[in-house]
């Protein structure tokens, strides 16, 4: 079962705690329970939306009943978005469009989420204007999608590093725009034009990052040795255990949980807005001067021989 487990996951370099031990755990037992049934990873993903929403619902009454069916919603729908990536992988029907609607999918819960949470607080400050409250849950909204944009990036660089087959997902923004244009009108052609804006986004947010794979691709083309590899991804799992991994659903939703049950909802938002905006800055910041300095380390070692 541990072989076939580990295989259900993209690696378990990249896998936080909790996420081991509790979600993929059960996530894993569905996935093996669907296969064979005719079930999709997509259905599932869809699934998960309707979930993930209905615990944004359920956080908007100051009620404890509620806000505990809210919280058990979204621990349900984090099941399914594991459920969905394990099945694809050990049935071997993963897709570019299934990744991307995963990745929807959460924003959704989310965005959700913090509409609930901003008609609450309209609720308890009756006396501001619900603009205010709902240009602060858009606000957070836009700090988690570019949050959990770098957030997926880092974690697939990690990949990349591990192997060419798991980090079969990292593609370059030149393939991105590629593979986009390649596609025919239609919806999966709409939903490619997110990931395009998506990648894009990452890109430009991380020039080091991307000094350093112009660097390794011109010195090793596409035969990086193991000795790099290694070499980069035990800094790599340094800052995404000590950073990163406060960014992901994990480390948002132990506070939300707290502040949804304690109904202190205005610290979720100066939590999202301003904690999690200065880890990710950190996070940046030292993942772009680690870029740096392995490029001169490199270098360096290159011409001592």
């Amino acid at each position: 079962m541990n072989k076939e487990y580990e295989a259900s996951l993209k690696s378990i370099e990249t896998e936080n705690v909790i996420d081991k031990l509790f979600y993929r755990r059960i996530g894993f037992v569905l996935a093996r329970q669907l296969m064979g049934t005719g079930v999709t990873p997509n259905m599932i993903t869809v699934v998960s939306i309707f979930v993930g929403v209905a615990a944004g619902v359920l956080f908007y009454p100051d009620n404890l009943g509620y806000n505990l069916c809210g919280i058990l919603c979204l621990v349900i729908a984090n099941i399914l978005d594991c459920a969905d990536g394990q099945l694809a992988r050990l049935a071997g029907i993963k897709s570019e469009i299934g990744r991307i609607l995963d990745g929807v999918a959460g924003d959704i819960w989310f965005l959700a989420i913090y509409l609930g949470l901003a008609f609450r607080l309209h609720d308890l400050y009756a006396g501001y204007d619900l603009c205010l409250f709902i240009g602060i849950a858009l606000l957070s909204g836009f700090s988690h999608l570019f949050q959990a944009n770098i957030t997926d990036y880092y974690k697939t660089l990690h990949l990349f590093f591990i192997s060419k087959d798991k980090g079969a997902e990292f593609q370059t923004a030149e393939e991105v725009i590629a593979k986009h244009k390649a596609f025919k009108p239609g919806l999966n052609k709409v939903f490619f034009l997110l990931y395009r804006w998506y990648t894009l986004a990452q890109v430009n947010a991380t020039p080091s990052l991307q000094q350093m794979l112009h660097s390794l691709k011109s010195r090793y083309g596409e035969d990086i040795p193991e000795t790099v590899r290694l070499s980069f991804r035990r800094q790599s799992l340094r800052l995404m255990t000590h950073y990163v991994d406060l960014l992901t659903f994990n480390g948002r939703t132990i506070i939300l949980f707290i502040v949804v049950l304690t109904g202190y909802v205005q610290m979720y938002f100066l939590y999202e807005i301003v904690v999690l905006n200065i880890v990710l800055a950190i996070a940046m910041r030292k993942h772009e001067k680690m870029c740096t300095a392995f490029v001169v380390k490199q270098e360096n070692e290159e011409n001592s021989y």
